[in-house]
Parts: structure tokens; C-alpha cells; sequence
């Protein structure tokens, strides 16, 4: 937003006339005047430039942002290290202002850039190809249900309790006009259980299908999918080679939900062969954002290629033998035939992924590996030491990245979250919110952005200890 619009009176006049328009309330004609606003708007007096300024600085300052306050909240944004590098490069008007190459024969950086981002995921996540981003996890994954109805025609999928609930919550919004049944696979010690998973796929394939989103479900609909999420909600890391194998022994597609920052360390989803990988990019040179905007990555078997929602970036040469970059799929509906379009999302999330393109050259295979290593010992550590107070219990014994859940013994997950808020802390999430059986669990993030002595004054904080601000 600008600070100062420099339009005089004089300006408006002669726009005006250059449209014919004799005032501005002319411009809105065409409502009716029973529906307009007729009088002054109720605002507060005016202000100076710096009365406005400190005014609004006041009121920044009431929120509580991770940059002054150690973060222990993660439940699918994380607090991780950002070099300056990211916000140095994605600051340039080249990239800040290319909003998408609709043109892309002139947009050569641009193009370039996604290409860059597309290797680097594909060889993040072991997949053969990558589109150009998606609007965040949630809507990556809910494409990734979608890609798969369309790849085998059935119209059902299965997806593990352990997914993130807001994902859980768009992918049905996606299916409640598809004709799409979406069946949630319950947990067994934090983990998806995949005994039920095979009562569900067994016997279901080569029946006809007939369901409808959420309920109603026709007895064997045809499953289209299985997704899982590794590390799941509960940062638990998923057994993601038996289910996909599971998945394929019923001749289902395997979708794999994945955190970015641990497959530096963990079987990444083309390893273990799944069909389908997608997640959310923030924790790769993101920030917070308060929520937003973040980008999603969506990659895939060179099968599906064609099923892929958004575009993908070539590489190729022009008639002089040098090296160029085209958009090689475009499957949405201004560029081919409605009845051949895949979805309606027509941009990627074009600046967000250029952060993290930047990010993962910065970083490298090894950077990227310890930032994974440092989150894996350091949530560890914090776990041991919450348990160490005798004020929280275990909930499971399943191996976890990152992330954690704890019972607190003694008093309600809020009431710890307040203390330490403050002390200057934010802490983690009340699992009952989104799983009511969960009473007094509490999730906590811990990223390699936390030193000991943070985690130590949270632990203490979090078991009742240590002293209030101010």
C-alpha cells in the first residue's frame, strides 16, 4: 500500500473528463441509490503522517509474534531459520512483481526460477515431476485426491486421521460436489492403524461405485487413494513403505502428505513408491506470515503427468541451439479445452516458492540436513525434560520429528499456554480442539531456531516454575 497517492484535485478532474464522467459519484451510477450509503462515513478524525504512524505501530504491537517471543507452536507452521539471502533476492522488482508468465517466451527468469524450484522438489521428494506450486498444503493435497479419481475413475478415498485436520476439512469441501466419498482411517498409538486400513481397502476395487462425500457411501465404492501424512499430525513418522505397499496390493494410489525439512533425513515418498507427493512449503525460507501466504508443492510418477493441476516449466533450446524455458503443461481452462481441465487453481504461488528455491541453494544437501538433525535432537530433548517434571505423560511411544504430544497431568493445556505466554513464551496447541478424545494433550513444535536455554526456561515455565514479565 502507498503511504501517499498523489492524485490532486485537478488529477481527478481530468480523468474524469477523459471518461465523461462528471463527478466520482457518477462512476457508481449503475447501483441502485435505494442500496448506497447516504451519508459520510463514521470515521475517527484525521491524523498527521507520524500520528499515524505511532497510532499504528501501537496497534502492531499488540500481537504476539514469533520474532520477540520463542515459538513452541508448529501444528503445520513452523519458526525456522531464515538466511537473509531469501528476503535479499525475492526483494527484487524482477521477481516481486512477475506475478505469472502469461507470456512466457518474454519471461525467461521467471520461468527459470520455477524450473529451479521444480528440479529441487523433485529431488527432495524422490518424485519424477513437479509442478509449479499450489496454493498451500491443504489445497495441494486436496488436488493430489483429485488427481488420483481422476487417474483410476473411482470415487472414494481414504484418508489417515493423522492428516492435518484443516487439510482433512478442504479435501471434503473439495469432494461435497465431486461426488467423492472421503473415509477417515482411525490411529493406534499415534500412529495410522493399518490393520483397519486393509479392512477397508479389502474386498472394495472391483465393485461398483456410486458414493457420496462424507456419509451415504455405497457399500465397496471403488477406492481412488490412500493418504497418509509423515511426519503426521502428532509428528509422529508414519511406517509409509507398508502402507503404500498396502495400497498398491489393492491396486489403490499412494498419497503421501510430507514435511519438506525431514526428508533430509527420512525415506522421501519416491523411495518407498508412492504415486503422489504434496505438502506445505513455509518451512522452506517462509516465514510465518501470521498465517499466510505460504505455497504448496505437488509432485508426482511421470504417469501422471497429465493429471497434474497448474503448470510445468521445460527446459528446452530455441532455433539458435541455446537454452530456453517454456511452460510445457498448462491444465487449466484458459489454455485447453474446459471439459480437459484438471482444476481451477490457475497461479502458483509464485514468490513464496522462489523463497524457497532460494532457501534449498542456500542451504544444500548438507545445511538442509542439519537444520533436520538439529529439530530431531532438540525436540527430543524437550520432550525428555517435560517428562522429567512429573507434570506431563507420555501419549504414545511412537517415533516422532519435530513435534510432539504430552498429557499434562495436573491442569488444562490453556492454562499452561497462558503462564507462558506470560513469560514471554508461545506455547503449543490443545489437541482436544481438533481431537476431543485427546483431553489435556498438548502438541509442541521444537525447530532448530530454539537454543537449550529456551527450551530449558519453556520446560520450566510450562511445569509451573520461573518468573512472570514485567
Amino acid at each position: 500500500m502507498y503511504r501517499y497517492i498523489p492524485n490532486t484535485r485537478e488529477d481527478q478532474e481530468k480523468m474524469l473528463s477523459a471518461i465523461g464522467a462528471g463527478s466520482i459519484d457518477e462512476l457508481f451510477s449503475d447501483i441502485p441509490e435505494d442500496i448506497r450509503l447516504d451519508r459520510e462515513l463514521e470515521l475517527p478524525a484525521s491524523m498527521s503522517e507520524p500520528e499515524l504512524v505511532s497510532h499504528m505501530r501501537a496497534v502492531a504491537s499488540k500481537n504476539i509474534n514469533a520474532a520477540d517471543h520463542p515459538c513452541f507452536l508448529g501444528a503445520g507452521a513452523y519458526d525456522h531459520l531464515i538466511p537473509s539471502v531469501v528476503g535479499h533476492v525475492i526483494s527484487r522488482s524482477e521477481f516481486y512483481t512477475s506475478y505469472t508468465p502469461y507470456q512466457p517466451e518474454i519471461s525467461q527468469g521467471m520461468l527459470q526460477a520455477i524450473f529451479e524450484y521444480q528440479t529441487m522438489i523433485c529431488r527432495l521428494t524422490g518424485m519424477d515431476v513437479s509442478n509449479a506450486s499450489m496454493y498451500d498444503g491443504a489445497t495441494a493435497l486436496a488436488e493430489a485426491a483429485l488427481m488420483a479419481v481422476r487417474t483410476t475413475g473411482r470415487d472414494r478415498v481414504l484418508v489417515s486421521r493423522g492428516v492435518h485436520p484443516q487439510y482433512r476439512e478442504v479435501l471434503k469441501t473439495y469432494a461435497a460436489n465431486a461426488g467423492i466419498e472421503v473415509a477417515e482411517i482411525g490411529m493406534s498409538g499415534g500412529m495410522t492403524d493399518m490393520d483397519g486400513l486393509r479392512a477397508m481397502l479389502s474386498g472394495q476395487n472391483d465393485m461398483p461405485s456410486g458414493s457420496k462425500a462424507d456419509g451415504g457411501a455405497a457399500k465397496g465404492a471403488g477406492t481412488a487413494a490412500v493418504i497418509m501424512q509423515s511426519p503426521n499430525f502428532f509428528g509422529v513418522i508414519e511406517d509409509m513403505e507398508a502402507a503404500t505397499a498396502l495400497a498398491h496390493e489393492y491396486d489403490v494410489l499412494s498419497v503421501a502428505c510430507v514435511d519438506p525439512i525431514s526428508l533430509a533425513i527420512i525415506q522421501p515418498p519416491g523411495e518407498y513408491g508412492a504415486d503422489i507427493a504434496a505438502g506445505d512449503g513455509q518451512p522452506l525460507g517462509n516465514p510465518l506470515n501470521y498465517g499466510g501466504p505460504h505455497f504448496g508443492f505437488l509432485a508426482a510418477k511421470q504417469k501422471l503427468v497429465r493429471k497434474m493441476p497448474g503448470r510445468i516449466v521445460g527446459q528446452t533450446t530455441d532455433n539458435e541451439g541455446r537454452r530456453g524455458f517454456v511452460l510445457t503443461l498448462q491444465a487449466r481452462e484458459q489454455h485447453i479445452r474446459r471439459e480437459k481441465a484438471v482444476s481451477n487453481i490457475c497461479s502458483n504461488q509464485a514468490l513464496n516458492a522462489l523463497a524457497a528455491t532460494v532457501y534449498l541453494s542456500v542451504m544444500g544437501k548438507q545445511g538442509l540436513k542439519q537444520v533436520a538433525e538439529l529439530c530431531l535432537s532438540k525436540s527430543h530433548y524437550a520432550y525428555s525434560k517435560l517428562l522429567e517434571t512429573g507434570k506431563f505423560e507420555k501419549v504414545n511411544d511412537a517415533p516422532f520429528f519435530r513435534e510432539f504430544a504430552v498429557r499434562a497431568a495436573d491442569e488444562p493445556v490453556e492454562t499452561i499456554n497462558k503462564r507462558l505466554l506470560d513469560r514471554g513464551i508461545i506455547g503449543g496447541l490443545a489437541l482436544e480442539r481438533y481431537y476431543p478424545e485427546m483431553k489435556n494433550c498438548w502438541l509442541v513444535a521444537v525447530t532448530e531456531k530454539r537454543t537449550r536455554q529456551e527450551i530449558d526456561a519453556f520446560v520450566e515455565a510450562a511445569a509451573g516454575g520461573g518468573k512472570q514479565n514485567g
